[in-house]
Parts: structure tokens; C-alpha cells; sequence
């Protein structure tokens, strides 16, 4: 089964949140393999999900400083390695389904020569993009899109978070990547909160467990 990449348009859109839905929707094990920063994803969305079947893997690399993987790991006299993040997630159940949160958008350098992107072709993953409904937000989604097909990835379809003003339907059509499902602004974030819009979402989101991947609207 093809893990499940989570990444974004940029940093700061809800993705974290939006990886909580998602695992606890499929009931799905969750990773974040590199970490830059001590407040961390992996104990945000232990604290949002509520089911007992779900599991948190510890990250491959917990870096100190808050910034870009290629600036922490420097900082800390590491090279974040693609190789060895593979390595850990051969140990892993391969008969569960795991949702794997990227470190910002595609574009993101894990070291000097490697970016996000290039992890995910490593990981054979089927990619989930967020994007969240701000001013700029379909400039920016329209180039990520562009450049997941550019690399042949095999996207999924689009997490929409917020809702500035209904395009959701436009991105769709000019990205040619369907939309997974679309979270208004959370009044809080919460357990509960995450739970109901996990409730919500389910339907549309199981087919993502399939054996066979689906591919993206043309």
C-alpha cells in the first residue's frame, strides 16, 4: 500500500491540522520523518486524534532549530539523508495505511543537493496537497500542481483549509487534480473539532486505502 505524503503550498497552512483529519478519518498510522523545530507535529496530532488504532512514529531527525531541515541539520552537524529515511520506513508495517507530513512545500531543501520532492519519488508516495484559501493561494497552488506533473508524481487530489472566497472548484478544474474535501476555518482546535471533521470527511477519503490508486482528473 502507497503511503499517503501530506505537503503544502507553503508553510503556516494548516497542514499539520489537516494530517490529524486525514489519519484520524482512516484510522491511519502518522510520521513525520524530519522535524525542524521542539514543538513538534508528531505530539501536536497525537494530542488531536482520537482513536486507539492509529500510531505516531518518532521522527528520523528531531533538529532544534525552527527553519529550513538543510539550515537545522547544518546548525546541529547533520545532513538530513533521503537513504536513511527510507530505511526507517522499511520497518514499518507495510500493511498499514500511513499518512507522512512533509516539512513545508515541495520545494523545501532537505539538504544541499535534495528537496521534498525528491522524497516523495523515493517513497513511491501518493501525494495529498493542502492549500489553504488566502489571497495569492491559486497562484500558489496552480505552481504546485505544475510542478507535480512536471516530476510525475501521483497525486491524490487537494485538501482545501479556510475559506476565503469559493475557488476551490477553479483550482480543481485548472490543476486537473481532484478535491479530497474542504475544512472551514475551525472556530477552535481541538480533539473534538478534528474528530467531527474526521467524521465528516471519511466517505470521501477511504478510497485512498485501496490497493489500486485511482488516477487524477484530466
Amino acid at each position: 500500500m502507497k503511503p499517503l505524503f501530506v505537503s503544502g503550498i507553503g508553510t503556516g497552512i494548516g497542514k499539520t491540522v489537516m494530517a490529524a483529519i486525514l489519519t484520524e478519518a482512516l484510522r491511519a498510522d502518522y510520521w513525520k520523518p524530519v522535524q525542524a523545530g521542539t514543538d513538534t507535529d508528531s505530539l501536536r496530532v497525537l494530542s488531536l486524534i482520537s482513536n486507539g488504532q492509529s500510531r505516531i512514529h518518532p521522527e528520523t531527525y528531531l533538529l532544534q532549530l525552527p527553519a529550513s531541515p538543510h539550515i537545522a541539520a547544518k546548525k546541529e552537524n547533520l545532513r538530513v539523508s533521503i537513504d536513511r529515511i527510507l530505511d526507517e520506513y522499511g520497518k514499518m508495517d507495510s500493511s498499514r495505511t500511513i499518512v507522512i507530513e512533509g516539512a513545508g512545500g515541495l520545494f523545501v531543501p532537505l539538504n544541499e543537493k535534495e528537496f521534498v520532492i525528491d522524497l516523495i519519488r523515493a517513497l513511491d508516495a501518493r501525494l495529498i496537497l493542502v492549500s489553504r484559501n488566502y489571497l495569492g493561494s491559486i497562484n500558489h497552488s496552480l505552481m504546485t500542481a505544475k510542478l507535480s506533473r512536471a516530476y510525475g508524481l501521483d497525486v491524490a487530489g487537494w485538501i482545501f483549509n479556510d475559506q476565503f472566497m469559493n475557488y476551490e472548484q477553479e483550482i480543481v478544474g485548472w490543476s486537473g487534480y481532484p478535491s479530497l474535501f474542504s475544512v472551514p476555518l475551525l472556530p477552535s482546535v481541538s480533539r473534538e473539532s478534528v474528530l467531527e471533521a474526521a467524521q465528516r470527511v471519511s466517505p470521501s477519503v477511504r478510497h485512498l486505502q485501496a490497493a489500486e490508486p485511482g488516477h487524477p482528473v484530466e
